[in-house]
């Protein structure tokens, strides 16, 4: 078996850092911030179009996104926590699957935050923004992540906290379970899948309870 992992809301809370990051990179420009839940509504989609979606000319979008990474990469680790139950998910799913991570999230940063938590021993592939073309929800990322793992596995899952992680693995043709603990509320999420769980670590008890 084979699982895969979002991370920003089903494996990690960085919202904190996510949040500063973009007052940074907005202050930088001399334009207003927007407030916090706008901003948080737009989370797992990549920094460039959430800049765009948030009222960045499209001419000054790269210049925002490079603000944000340069504070990003000096605050992500101390201002980024594992959600609860996270590093249990993360132990069992190893028992059972092959693991992996498909985020959109810069691999580089997702990397470093995953080794000072201590878990990416844990995952055989990790599929960031910039390893794609397309990243969720088209099928791109998983397609990736998969071509990096051993074939010969039957069941395929992700596991993620948004519409674009679902739609991703639809797209993919594999299974999914959505959890609550991140950006998007229930009633979302059941609009895409029937399977929805509160955390990672009961997402994960429910796959390998199959």
């Amino acid at each position: 078996m084979i699982i895969l992992f979002d991370l920003d809301g089903t494996l990690i809370d960085s919202t904190e850092a996510i949040l500063e990051s973009f007052g940074v990179a907005f202050e930088t420009f001399d334009t207003p911030v927007p407030d916090d839940e706008r901003i948080k509504k737009e989370i797992g989609h990549p920094l460039d179009v959430m800049f765009a979606t948030l009222g960045v000319e499209e001419a000054h979008v790269d210049a925002h996104v490079q603000a944000y990474k340069m504070h990003y990469r000096k605050i992500s680790c101390a201002k980024t926590v594992l959600l609860p139950e996270a590093r249990e998910a993360v132990e069992l799913a190893s028992k059972h699957a092959v693991l992996g991570v498909v985020t959109t999230k810069t691999a580089k940063y997702s990397i470093e935050l995953l080794e000072h938590m201590g878990l990416m021993t844990y995952f055989d592939v990790l599929v960031g923004r910039e390893d794609v073309e397309n990243p969720k929800p088209h099928p791109e990322p998983i397609f990736k992540a998969l071509s990096k793992l051993p074939s010969n596995k039957s069941k395929y899952w992700m596991i993620g906290d948004t519409p674009m992680d679902i739609l991703a693995a639809k797209a993919a043709n594999i299974n999914s379970v959505a959890v609550t603990c991140g950006y998007a509320d229930e009633a979302l999420l059941s609009e895409h899948t029937d399977n929805v769980s509160k955390t990672a670590l009961e997402a994960v008890k429910f796959i390998t309870q199959l």
